[in-house]
């Protein structure tokens, strides 16, 4: 298959609407292509992104500056609905009332939330309403998980990645949610999901036991693009823990090039 005929299947292959045998084909020709090999790793990283961060894309080779916004798109995220313009509400209003599928029916139920969160505040005032306050910004966020967790066991890869978005939009998941997004990436037949996967537990790096999840991640990560998103994260957090797992795998002798590259360069930082 030549480059050209490689690239009109990009957007199939992404979507997961490619049968095995075309994505045999793509998957062989961008092993031995380092043009579309790298053409498909920036159209990976701005699709695997869209559901987390969707006002801005990292730049290729800039993965701690995509980090950096990520942080400041999570801090961000309830301020900014807070400050929705009413014209923006009124024109989308109807679509919040399409509950065939868990996102909008869950958007549905955080406005509601939120909604309570203003009057009981207005109407309790006080301590008591403080305390009204934290207990619904907790079912929020205890909504959110249970929306993520529903979506990241859908047979579509899409909206596997829009669960993962939930989750990336919790203050402080639970050990079930966490569990879940390192399931994603060990474990997701979709390279975008297990992309979007590593982004999202970016965000909870300090989290107890989710760096040592990630090393342990990287010995069983056969596909080089999520290879390259891992060594990337090891360094960003500078776990000293990754340099025997960077180590063996620059050993592997079925490392592409690229990978190993990468390997070597983020030990030497480690180290």
């Amino acid at each position: 298959m030549n480059c050209e005929k490689t690239q009109e299947k990009f957007a199939d292959y992404l979507t997961g609407d490619i049968d095995e045998g075309g994505r045999v084909e793509v998957r062989e020709h961008i092993l031995s292509c380092a043009a579309c090999r790298e053409d498909l790793e920036n159209l990976t990283v701005v699709w695997a992104k869209l559901g987390v961060l969707p006002e801005e894309q990292p730049g290729g080779g800039l993965r701690h500056h995509f980090y950096a916004m990520l942080e400041e798109y999570k801090d961000g995220l309830e301020a900014k609905r807070k400050t929705a313009r009413t014209t923006g509400l009124v024109a989308g209003w109807s679509e919040w009332f399409t509950f065939r599928r868990p996102a909008f029916a869950a958007s549905f139920s955080a406005f509601l939330l939120l909604f309570g969160i203003g009057a009981g505040w207005l109407l309790n005032g006080g301590r008591a309403g403080g305390e009204r306050l934290a207990s619904l910004s907790r079912e929020v966020q205890d909504m959110r998980q249970q929306v993520a967790l529903s979506l990241l066991g859908k047979a579509s890869a899409t909206e596997r990645i829009q669960g993962i978005g939930y989750s990336a939009a919790v203050d402080n998941p639970n050990d079930t949610t966490l569990a879940a997004l390192t399931d994603a990436l060990d474990n997701d037949p979709n390279p975008n999901v297990r992309l979007a996967a590593v982004d999202a537990l970016y965000l909870f790096r300090n989290k107890p036991g989710v760096r040592e999840s990630l090393v342990k991640s990287l010995a069983i990560q056969t596909y080089p693009l999520v290879q390259v998103a891992l060594i990337d994260f090891l360094v960003e957090v500078r776990e000293a823990r990754a340099a025997e797992a960077l180590k063996q795998l620059i050993e592997k002798n079925e490392l592409t090039p690229e990978v190993k590259k990468r390997a070597e360069q983020g030990l030497k930082q480690i180290v």
